[in-house]
C-alpha cells in the first residue's frame, strides 16, 4: 500500500513543505535553520524509519518558536494524510530508549483522538541554538495534528542533550511499531470500524 504525501504550509512567520514516506528506510534531507533540532530531527527520521524531506524557513531572527511548533504541525498533517484508512496497522506502539544516564518511555495509540501526556520534571533551557522547552511545543502540535495519543515520561536523565534525543528515538520507535503493518489485522484496528 502506497503511503507517501506531501505538505505545505506557508504562513507570515513560516514556510514549510513536508514529503514523507511511511515505507521508507529514513531517508531524506532535513533543514529547520535550528541545528540542534535538525540533529533531533535526523534521530526522527533513522529511528521512525520514515523517509522524510522537510524544509523550513521561518522567523528566527525572532526566536524558534513559531518555526518548531509549524513543523510540528506539518509533521502531524502529513503523517495523518499518509496513514490513509489506516487498515492493517498495530494501530499501538510503545519504546523504552536509554541515552547514557537518560531513559525515556514512549506510548503511542493511532486512535484518531489527539491527546498529549508529557511528564518531565527537568527544565530545558538552550542546546546550542534550540530552547528545549519548544520540544513539547513539537510533540503537541504533532499529536494534535497527526491525530494521535502520545504519552512521553522522562524515567530518568540530567544532560538535555541526552534526555531530548532519548526522547526523539523513544517516540520515532513507538511510532514505527504503531504506524507498522500487522499481518493478522485484517481490517481497521478498532471495534467500532474506524480510527
Amino acid at each position: 500500500m502506497d503511503r507517501h504525501c506531501k505538505v505545505t504550509r506557508k504562513t507570515n512567520e513560516t514556510n514549510i513543505t513536508i514529503t514523507l514516506n511511511l515505507n521508507g528506510t529514513g531517508q531524506g534531507s532535513i533543514s529547520t535553520g535550528i541545528g540542534f533540532f535538525d540533529h533531533l530531527l535526523e534521530a526522527f527520521k533513522k529511528h521512525s524509519s520514515i523517509d522524510l524531506a522537510l524544509d523550513a524557513k521561518g522567523d528566527l531572527h525572532i526566536d524558534g518558536h513559531h518555526t518548531v511548533e509549524d513543523i510540528g504541525i506539518v509533521l502531524g498533517q502529513a503523517f495523518n494524510k499518509a496513514l490513509g484508512d489506516r487498515a492493517q496497522i498495530t494501530r499501538f506502539g510503545h519504546a523504552y530508549c536509554p541515552l547514557d544516564e537518560a531513559l525515556v518511555r514512549a506510548v503511542v495509540d493511532i486512535s484518531g483522538r489527539p491527546f498529549f501526556n508529557f511528564e518531565c520534571d527537568m527544565s530545558f533551557t538552550k542546546v546550542g541554538e534550540f530552547d528545549g522547552e519548544l520540544f513539547e511545543e513539537f510533540l503537541r502540535a504533532f499529536a494534535m495534528n497527526a491525530k494521535v495519543t502520545l504519552h512521553l515520561t522522562l524515567l530518568s536523565g540530567k544532560n538535555q542533550h541526552h534526555v531530548l534525543e532519548a526522547m526523539t528515538k523513544a517516540f520515532a520507535r513507538a511510532l514505527r511499531m504503531a504506524f507498522s503493518y500487522d499481518e493478522k489485522q485484517t481490517g481497521i484496528p478498532s471495534t467500532k470500524g474506524a480510527l
